[in-house]
């Protein structure tokens, strides 16, 4: 079962339809019971970074998300403001985020021609893979554009990019004025900044990578 962990940031009716489209069983849930017992997480969002940090803590989540996570290696997929909430802190905010990749999410800041770009950066957007995706890898940051073509697209709303500390985090780059990271990983741990619920046909195909790396990543009770 894939937990898609809810803490009141965002609409995750998207979410569950696409993964009920893949068949991949999976349940909207803040009970640490279920993220116990589940064999992936989804840390969805759209908001503000402090926002959602405080959510996180006020329903006591923090501490089970840890314990999935690095005790465990469950695979986890942050979407948009849920991957932003794995770097250590943004300019929208001061809280700290989680710290589980070495990142800060930083504001777009354009000079030049560019500075005729819009922000947030809304609509559909090429990404750039930046490390080969493997099919044969349980290993979530190795496989999530396994299934991904050389010409994928993805939409996109925000306003704040992650910036990567080691590039070796960095998964995928797409390009809004400058250069910045689309999706980043570690290990058993990936995010996305755009919305692969929203992206049709190139976002089930990320969403199926996330669903075979959970399966893969099954052991027997």
């Amino acid at each position: 079962m894939i937990a898609v962990i809810d803490y009141d940031m965002g609409n995750v009716g998207s979410i569950l339809n696409m993964l009920r489209k893949i068949g991949a069983p999976a349940k909207l849930t803040s009970d640490p019971n279920d993220l116990n017992t589940a064999n992936g997480l989804i840390l969805p969002g759209v908001g503000a970074f402090d926002q959602g940090v405080r959510n996180l803590q006020a329903k006591d989540l923090l501490g089970p998300l840890e314990e999935c996570v690095f005790g465990r290696k469950i695979p986890i997929l942050g979407i948009c403001l849920g991957m932003q909430l794995l770097t250590k802190n943004s300019e929208e905010g001061n809280l700290p985020g989680l710290g589980w990749i070495d990142a800060q999410t930083r504001k777009f800041k354009f000079s030049g021609e560019s500075n005729r770009l819009r922000i947030p950066q809304m609509g559909w957007n090429y990404i750039t893979p930046r490390r080969p995706s493997t099919t044969t890898s349980p290993t979530l940051s190795n496989r999530l554009f396994a299934e991904s073509g050389p010409d994928s697209k993805f939409y996109f709303v925000h306003s704040y990019h992650v910036d990567c500390a080691d590039q070796n985090d960095v998964l995928a780059t797409a390009s809004y004025g400058n250069e910045f990271h689309a999706a980043i990983g570690r290990g058993n741990i990936a995010g996305t900044q755009f919305h692969p619920e929203k992206s049709l046909r190139y976002g089930l195909q990320l969403m199926r990578s996330f669903v075979n790396c959970v399966t893969m990543s099954e052991k027997p009770a």
